[in-house]
């Protein structure tokens, strides 16, 4: 592609003595990694009180409240499909122009026609509809660095994405929220967001206007329709990277579903107490912003396949059953140790980092579409670690949907093992460990095709 052309003949700065080379993000990009946190940080203002302020503002109770929720998730899932196959034939500079316009414009119809009327049925459909803005955003972006970053350095360039976006949500967005409040209110807070999403979107669309990799992508004769057909095609032409998208469920969705049971346990039946409980999540989420990093880095060094294997996958089924069963065992006299298992759970959750490297790699001919399969598994994550706590939570209890999240950990490692490159028959190469210096100049890579 002409994005990693150009990126092969890339100006000063970017040999291996530039820093940005050195940590393993694209010079190019480095505005738009700055853009995603900010937009990410403004995406994640509300996230620490929107439910229970749109049932005290319109939607009557936390449930209809959660019904906005649904349906905006519901978005998210859609949007996080599509964003690779629409950036793959719009160029990812457009689709994030589009994810910043639907944020921005629905957000402000939602403040003033849902919030400020109290229409909850404006709330469903304003909401919801802004739900589409952050994927194709976030993810557009997310395109923009698998099809510009050197593949021996993919996995750290990846990681650095990661660090961008949980470090706005709900890291920092929620960070930010917790000073605002208290000086200009809920609504104020949610009016706030719009200031850091625009910057954001200046620094990523404007400071990187003129990069390689932003504009279209697919062959000159590939058609929207194509190529939207080609992220569902590719389940039954690339059957590995509908595999590579159970996995990224998994990844997640234990996440998701503990946030269902976890709040009340370890606030009140446990006795940390709301302030300690929303401290140890802010622990947990700050460790991994970190983490991402790391084992992106360590992915390129060791295999991407292999971290996610058995950092990630094995890591979590360790990990979550530890934060769980640890602490509700030993009580509140013991929050450090809470804090020590919600660390390891934040370290090995980014231990799946590098699979954002490997399932485009295992389809370079429809990279599109491989990451809109990678999306959705990221999107649909959302949905299934909720369902499954609020369907066996009355049946098994929390140590049982714990246990569940467990088992799925283990399902995702040996799912892993089927996540080959192109060219691999149980080899050691590609998925295992990327090849580089000599080596990768000798042989083809799997991923030349970007």
């Amino acid at each position: 592609m002409a994005g990693r052309a150009a990126e092969s003949q890339a100006g000063p700065g970017m040999g291996a003595g530039g820093l940005l080379d050195r940590v393993g993000i694209p010079k190019p990009l480095l505005f738009g990694y700055i853009g995603v946190l900010l937009f990410m940080i403004g995406d994640g203002v509300e996230s620490g009180f929107i439910a229970p302020y749109m049932a005290d503002n319109g939607a009557g109770t936390d449930v209809r409240a959660g019904y906005v929720i649904t349906v905006y998730g519901v978005a998210v899932m859609l949007a996080s499909w599509f964003s690779g196959a629409l950036a793959e034939v719009w160029g990812p500079r457009r689709v994030m122009w589009i994810g910043l316009a639907i944020w921005a414009v629905f957000d402000v119809l939602y403040l003033l026609v849902a919030l400020g009327a109290e229409n909850y049925p404006m709330m469903l459909v304003l909401y919801g509809i802004r739900g589409f803005g952050y994927p194709l955003f976030a993810f557009g972006f997310l395109v923009w660095i698998t099809n510009t970053a050197p593949t021996a350095r993919l996995g750290t360039a990846v990681g650095w994405f990661y660090f961008a976006f949980t470090g706005g949500l709900p890291t920092l967005g929620s960070l930010w929220s917790s000073m605002t409040i208290p000086v200009i209110g809920e609504l104020g807070t949610l009016w706030s967001a719009l200031a850091l999403i625009f910057a954001g979107g200046a620094f990523a669309l404007l400071g990187a206007r003129n990069r390689p990799g932003g504009d279209r992508l697919a062959p000159a004769g590939v058609t929207t329709r194509e190529s939207l057909h080609n992220s569902v095609s590719i389940v039954w032409t690339h059957p590995r990277v509908l595999v590579g998208c159970l996995v990224r469920i998994i990844n997640t969705a234990p996440q998701f579903g503990m946030l269902v049971y976890l709040p009340r346990i370890f606030s009140d039946d446990v006795g940390f107490g709301t302030d300690k409980w929303l401290q140890l999540l802010a622990i947990i989420y700050g460790t991994n912003i970190f983490f991402n990093l790391i084992f992106g880095a360590l992915s390129d060094r060791i295999g991407w396949r292999t971290t996610i294997a058995t950092f990630g996958a094995l890591g979590c089924a360790v990990s979550v059953t530890v934060l769980y069963f640890v602490p509700t065992a030993l009580g509140p006299d013991y929050y450090w140790v809470a804090v020590l298992a919600g660390m390891l759970y934040g370290a090995t959750l980014a231990g799946f980092v590098p699979i954002s490297a490997l399932i485009p790699s295992m389809a370079p001919e429809n990279k599109g579409g491989s990451m809109a399969l990678l999306n959705l598994g990221a999107g649909g994550a959302t949905f299934v670690g909720p369902a499954i706590a609020s369907l066996f939570l009355p049946l098994v209890g929390a140590g049982g949907v714990t246990i569940i999240f467990l088992g799925l950990y283990l399902v995702a490692m040996v799912l892993t093992l089927f996540l080959k490159l192109p060219g691999e028959n149980g080899g050691t190469r590609g998925g295992t460990r990327p090849a580089t210096g000599a080596a990768a100049a000798a042989e083809p890579e799997p991923s030349a095709a970007r």
